[in-house]
C-alpha cells in the first residue's frame, strides 16, 4: 500500500493522544489546534510537574527536568553510572542535530509514529511505499540496539510533556502558534499538496522536522524559505528547553509534522 494512501486515511499507526491521527495530521488541526497530551504520562509523573510548578524560569525548570530524568531512568536500569543514561534522549537529540537521517533520527521518527500515528515520509530519501529501500533503511535504523535501553520512548514521552508545559509557561504564554522558518533547496522531502496562491500552499512535512525562529539562519540551509505558523502543541523540543546545547543551527525547534499551510519565499 502506498504511504500517501495511509496518510489520506489518517490510520498510520498507533496513537496515544486520544485524538484521531487523521486530525493530528491535517492542516486544519495546525490552524485550530487543541491541547495534545500522551495518555497517562503526567498522571504517572505528578512529582515532576509539582516540582516544575515552583520553577522561576526555563533554566531552573530544565535543571529540575534533567535531575528527575537521571534519577528515574538510572534507577530503572539498575545502575548508578551516568554513562548508560547519557546514551538516551540527550544522545538522540545530539544525533538529530548532526543528521536527521541517522539512526538517532530514525528512533525519534519512530517515536512520533508510535505516539501520534503519523508515519515518516523521508529518511535519507522519500519513503513512497512500505517495503521500499528508504522504508527498509528506516526500519533498520530505528531498531539500532544501542538505543534500546532506559525506556527510550518513555523518556521521549516525558520530554514532549515537559516541552508542552514549558511552552505554555515560559516560551509563549497565551499564544497558540509560533512563526518558524525552514530553508530548503527543493520540495522532494516536503511536497506541495496544493497551492492556495502564488507563494502559498499546503505542504506535507516529514513526521518530525527541524525549524528555526530566525529567517536568516534558515536561509543557510536553502534558497527557498518555508514560513509556517506552528502550533505550540506540536513542539517536541526547542532551544533552551534543557541546559544542554543538543541541537545546532536550524534545529532550534523540533516539530511534529503532517500537513501545514506554508508561505514559500526566497532569500
Amino acid at each position: 500500500m502506498a504511504l500517501g494512501t495511509l496518510f489520506d486515511r489518517g490510520s498510520l499507526g498507533s496513537n496515544l493522544t486520544g485524538i484521531p491521527s487523521g486530525l493530528l495530521n491535517s492542516a486544519e488541526f495546525q490552524t485550530f489546534p487543541i491541547p495534545v497530551h500522551i495518555t497517562g504520562v503526567r498522571d504517572s509523573h505528578q512529582t515532576l510537574f509539582q516540582r516544575l510548578d515552583r520553577a522561576r524560569d526555563q533554566r531552573e525548570a530544565g535543571r529540575i527536568f534533567q535531575d528527575y530524568m537521571a534519577a528515574v531512568f538510572d534507577r530503572a536500569s539498575g545502575t548508578t553510572s551516568q554513562r548508560r543514561f547519557k546514551s538516551s534522549y540527550l544522545r538522540l537529540l545530539r544525533g538529530w542535530g548532526y543528521d536527521s537521517n541517522s539512526p538517532e533520527g530514525a528512533v525519534l521518527k519512530s517515536w512520533v509514529e508510535s505516539r501520534f500515528g503519523i508515519a515518516p515520509t523521508f529518511h535519507g530519501q522519500v519513503i513512497s511505499r512500505l517495503g521500499d529501500p528508504a522504508w527498509v533503511r528506516y526500519m533498520t535504523d530505528k531498531m539500532a540496539g544501542r538505543f534500546d535501553n532506559n525506556g527510550i520512548r518513555l523518556q521521549l514521552d516525558l520530554l514532549f510533556e515537559f516541552a508542552q508545559w514549558s511552552a505554555r509557561r515560559f516560551l509563549a504564554p497565551g499564544q497558540r502558534h509560533l512563526r518558524l522558518y525552514r530553508g530548503t533547496n527543493g520540495f522532494t522531502e516536503h511536497p506541495i499538496l496544493w497551492k492556495t496562491g502564488m507563494r502559498h500552499g499546503v505542504i506535507r512535512l516529514n513526521n518530525l522536522v527541524s525549524f528555526s525562529s530566525d529567517r536568516q539562519v534558515a536561509s543557510v540551509f536553502g534558497d527557498a524559505i518555508l514560513e509556517i505558523e506552528v502550533p505550540l502543541v506540536k513542539l517536541l523540543f526547542f532551544k533552551g528547553l534543557v541546559p544542554c546545547p543538543a541541537l545546532h543551527a536550524e534545529s532550534e525547534y523540533l516539530v511534529v509534522g503532517g500537513e501545514y499551510a506554508a508561505h514559500m519565499g526566497y532569500y
